[in-house]
């Protein structure tokens, strides 16, 4: 039995992200992933501007006239989502967390899957495999997917990206439009990354929390690794200090987005403190733009 407050927060989400796939998401989604290739539909007469090599030559002969075959894409997808549960997820500088906006940007791709009668599944993944949930249709099925992502306890506390994507990629036979949602804050994942990439439409999905960008001056903090349960104490008022850490940040942000670039990756990055709809409405346009040029 889930707890009142839990089944609130649920529901809230399905409303929210429910809206924001029907108004501002609509059609998007659909226009820039395609469907497994073409299959025959009908056969109908021959009409000026008809590709000639669609022409179906056995019913031309049998019907006297010339008739072409139609094809239609074959739309149904699987969507898997590979959501990063590591304890760097708990960070959040203001009223959402990096967690919280992982579980909603699943929850908005997850709705827009399914407006599209496409199948959805779920990997929840630390520095291990926590959760596998195998990609089905339905409301009821997203709102088990949500419910998973907010109640996992993982039992793992670090970032292991390539473990995430090579599990996917043994157990994914056929081609699947993968998000992978994390803040990336892990070591030499890009060879995972290429693997998948490879047979699959990989969408890099990054999120961080504006601090991470930079450190704002609140004098002398002790500060915890979460993952690693490092502490340290800093005197933020240095502007030496914050000058480092949004230096070091800054190169780690440059060297994974050239990872992006070297294997062709599509990638969007949202920020907690930000309207995230809107950056992923602004992805999938600028996708379907480059697909249509």
């Amino acid at each position: 039995m889930l707890p009142r407050e839990l089944i609130k927060r649920i529901r809230r989400l399905e409303i929210t992200t429910r809206k924001v796939v029907s108004s501002v998401l609509s059609g998007q989604y659909h226009s820039v992933f395609k469907g497994r290739g073409m299959a025959f539909s009908e056969v109908r007469q021959y009409q000026p501007g008809d590709e000639v090599r669609t022409i179906d030559w056995n019913v031309t002969a049998r019907m006297n006239d010339a008739y072409v075959k139609v094809f239609t894409e074959e739309r149904e997808l699987t969507v898997m989502l590979l959501v990063d549960v590591s304890a760097s997820g708990s960070f959040g500088s203001g009223e959402r967390s990096k967690a919280e906006l992982s579980a909603e940007v699943a929850a908005q791709i997850a709705f827009s899957a399914i407006a599209n009668n496409d199948r959805v599944g779920l990997v929840l993944f630390s520095d291990r495999i926590e959760k596998v949930v195998p990609p089905r249709k339905g409301k009821s099925h997203v709102l088990r997917l949500i419910t998973d992502i907010l109640t996992t306890k993982p039992k793992g506390h670090g970032t292991n990206l390539n473990e995430a994507l090579t599990y996917l990629s043994h157990v994914a036979k056929r081609k699947t439009v993968t998000f992978l949602i994390s803040d990336f804050i892990a070591q030499e994942y890009e060879k995972g990354l290429r693997i998948v990439g490879r047979k699959h439409d990989l969408v890099p999905v990054v999120v961080n929390d504006p601090f991470e960008e930079k450190f704002p001056a609140l004098g002398v903090v002790d500060l915890e690794d979460p993952e690693t349960g490092e502490r340290m104490t800093i005197d933020t008022s240095d502007p030496r200090v914050r000058g480092r850490f949004q230096k070091f940040m800054a190169a780690r942000r440059e060297e994974r987005n050239k990872v992006f670039k070297r294997l062709q990756l599509d990638s969007v990055e949202l920020r907690a403190h930000e309207e995230y709809a809107l950056s992923l409405q602004k992805f999938f346009a600028a996708r379907a733009a480059r697909m249509g040029s």
